[in-house]
């Protein structure tokens, strides 16, 4: 029972992040299932909520799908898959704590300063780069938009060419990512109750989240989120880093 609580609260609050702010399931939940789940059963849940709240996204906040621009952060993104499936098999607890806490306090500052970056312009190489270290994280837990969305921050994307990319690319790369958790055995028959506890909890949060959305500043809401997770990858190194130190 504590572990469906878990499970059912990490999912909820993501989906709730998710549906107000666009961002975030993955490292949401992660920063709540990393302390008690194995890695992979961690992956594989965060993986299939991040699709299901995607997948709702994908109906109530369409974008068109400008192939020009998606292309080559979808061709990344299947390049770099097979690394982060590789490496997450790889991983124990600790290793797995350790290096979703470098994740966190690594990437929340650069969301928080996106607006400030220095615009630069990469071209279709460096969409293509920025596709495949989404790809790769994405194997390590559905992970797909953090470093490509940042990527468009510092091309200077407008909100909805940014939108329309971001959201196109993780829908993409999350139904491959989940074909193969499949096909690789990372996804096992054991999880499958705990997936079916997963889309319920998600549905309606991320429904209340865009609902909300509505009625608040968005950017205050992205500080307190980015504020929290920052936080939990600090609690998620200071756990991991001595027990690694001390082996």
């Amino acid at each position: 029972m504590e572990l469906i609580l878990t499970v059912a609260l990490g999912a909820a609050l993501a989906g709730f992040v998710q549906g107000l702010s666009g961002f975030g399931f993955g490292l949401t939940a992660m920063s709540i299932w990393a302390w008690t789940l194995e890695p992979k059963l961690a992956a594989s849940l965060s993986l299939f909520g991040a699709l299901v709240g995607q997948t709702i996204a994908a109906f109530t906040v369409r974008r068109g799908w400008d192939w020009k621009t998606l292309l080559p952060f979808v061709l990344g993104g299947i390049a770099g898959l097979p690394l982060g499936l590789y490496l997450l098999p790889r991983l124990d607890v600790p290793l797995f704590k350790a290096t979703l806490g470098v994740m966190l306090v690594v990437v929340c500052p650069l969301m928080f300063f996106a607006q400030k970056l220095p615009r630069v312009r990469g071209g279709a190489a460096g969409d293509a780069v920025a596709g495949a270290a989404g790809g790769m994280m994405g194997g390590l837990g559905g992970f797909t938009g953090v470093v490509p969305t940042l990527w468009c921050q510092v091309r200077g994307f407008d909100r909805d060419r940014q939108r329309a990319v971001i959201q196109n690319f993780n829908l993409s790369m999350q139904v491959v990512t989940f074909g193969s958790y499949l096909a690789t055995g990372i996804l096992e028959p054991r999880m499958l109750p705990l997936l079916a506890v997963v889309a319920p909890a998600v549905l309606v949060p991320v429904l209340l989240g865009a609902r909300v959305y509505l009625g608040i500043s968005d950017v205050t809401f992205r500080k307190v989120v980015l504020g929290l997770l920052f936080a939990s990858g600090i609690a998620l190194l200071a756990s991991s880093v001595p027990v690694l130190l001390a082996r």
